[in-house]
């Protein structure tokens, strides 16, 4: 069952995990700026600008240093986004494990709610009736 986050919307207890041991490490809250920058128009806008600005005033022949730049940042830039994909099968992960955890939870509340009606009901037929309750699918050994 979600939790109340801080001061926001309820969270998944993985989510508020997650946030808690991302908030505590600085290379992860790095690559979660850079990740996020770099997945912004105005990383598009001030790529192109640049681009343009260098391109048309500051070379003469732009071409091999461009292909060098340009090359050395979609290295990087896939680096995140790698980081960016480890994280998330992270989180599902964690989410996955946690969901498993309250549905057995909660699946073994049921059957015991279920048998314990199963009972109430049987002691209920046989005090109301005087004889014993007719067996059950429940009670079927097979």
């Amino acid at each position: 069952m979600p939790t109340p986050g801080r001061g926001g919307p309820l969270k998944h207890p993985a989510v508020l995990e997650q946030i808690e041991a991302r908030h505590h490490h600085f290379q992860v809250r790095l690559a979660d700026d850079i990740t996020a920058f770099a997945g912004s128009m105005n990383f598009v806008y001030i790529h192109a600008v640049i681009f343009a600005v260098w391109m048309i005033f500051l070379e003469h022949d732009p071409w091999p240093k461009l292909t060098l730049f340009v090359s050395l940042e979609a290295i990087f830039l896939s680096t995140f986004v790698m980081i960016g994909q480890n994280r998330t099968a992270a989180f599902q992960q964690a989410k996955a494990n946690h969901d498993f955890v309250e549905q057995e939870l909660e699946l073994k509340t049921n059957t015991a709610l279920t048998r314990e009606t199963q009972g109430l009901i049987k002691e209920i037929h046989e005090r109301v009736l005087g004889g014993p309750a007719i067996a059950s699918p429940v009670d079927d050994p097979r």
